[in-house]
């Protein structure tokens, strides 16, 4: 079988038009924009209102990366969907974008790996892309976090924005491989760290049926103290596998969870301010579409330049995270 290479053809976004700022917060909460921004850099959030929900956002996304791309919706043979809430269990959300945007000739299906969804993605699609068996990959990452909080836990719902994030690749037809590197990893023995129940009702013949609380739980210190030892891990392992150093990358586009770990990378990278993709301030957490958002609107801004070299790295519950090394051509959008 001969191996197929991959090519990064598009990426883009999709955020709600309502923005919630650390200061609207104050109205339900004991809080403030300095705590809130000292403590995650987070200063505003783009929040799902109406009828609004993942696959609203992530249709979107994904028409944004097909007009992008110059590919029509037939052109996709497989659609990968990342996403923790979907609006629906069944059908999977990769369906209902599939008939969205009349990809009626892809195969689609969604994975559930929290915020590290499109790192995961990425890996499953480049495999089915290097099969030769699949030329066009639709990869979307959406989530609607703001559904699934509790609103009185000022630790937690200060955190979460919503959105999406869609990456189209392809078959490199020049036979360079755009995926240079990538690592994806799972550690279930720290799973109660961030938890999102879906607990049904039994059936009444058995016992009396109780609704379960679907909320999202975090033990913000552990999450902490796991994410900034293996995520330098990850990313040393890439860079390693690569045969590359840090000097060879232009660009970080982290997972936008904590400024502080942000930095932190950052610091461990030697990376300068204008090497670094920060966006939390003005999405903050949108789980797995952060990473697609980040270079969509670094892109679209002008902060990355092409062509260049960029690390993708992301982490969340499971635990899961991962780091990817991608090449980023010139004219890309």
């Amino acid at each position: 079988m001969n191996f197929k290479p991959v090519q990064i053809l598009a990426i883009g976004k999709s955020v709600p038009e309502t923005v919630i700022t650390n200061d609207d917060l104050t109205k339900i909460l004991d809080t403030s924009d300095e705590w809130i921004s000292t403590r995650t850099g987070i200063k505003q959030r783009h929040i799902a209102s109406g009828d609004e929900n993942s696959t609203t956002f992530g249709v979107n996304a994904a028409k944004d990366a097909l007009n992008k791309s110059g590919l029509n919706g037939e052109d996709i043979d497989l659609i990968v969907v990342a996403t923790s809430n979907p609006y629906n269990i069944y059908p999977s959300t990769g369906c209902v974008i599939q008939d969205a945007i009349g990809a009626k000739n892809a195969i689609a299906f969604d994975i559930t790996v929290a915020c590290t969804g499109m790192i995961y993605a990425l890996e499953i699609g480049r495999h089915f892309i290097n099969s030769g068996k699949y030329k066009n990959v639709l990869l979307v990452a959406t989530d609607t976090n703001s559904k699934f909080l509790d609103w009185t836990d000022r630790a937690s719902c200060v955190l979460f924005g919503d959105g999406a994030g869609a990456i189209i690749i392809t078959e490199a037809k020049d036979g360079v491989d755009d995926i240079i590197e990538l690592n994806v990893n799972a550690d279930g023995s720290k799973g109660a760290f961030i938890t999102m129940n879906l607990v049904g009702e039994n059936c009444p013949l058995v016992e009396p049926a109780v609704s379960g609380q679907h909320k999202i739980a975090m033990v913000g210190k552990e999450v902490y103290k796991f994410v900034v030892q293996t995520m330098p891990e990850s990313i040393m392992k890439c860079l390693e596998d690569a045969k590359m150093e840090p000097k060879d990358i232009d660009y970080l586009v982290p997972h936008q969870a904590n400024l502080r770990i942000i930095e932190g990378l950052q610091n461990r990278l030697e990376f300068t301010n204008d090497q670094v993709i920060v966006d939390i301030d003005k999405y903050g957490n949108t789980s797995a579409a952060s990473v697609p958002i980040a270079l969509a609107d670094a892109l679209e801004t002008g902060k990355i330049k092409t062509p260049s070299t960029a690390i993708l790295c992301a982490f969340g519950a499971g635990m899961a995270w991962g780091s990817a090394i991608v090449r980023l051509r010139e004219g890309l959008k």
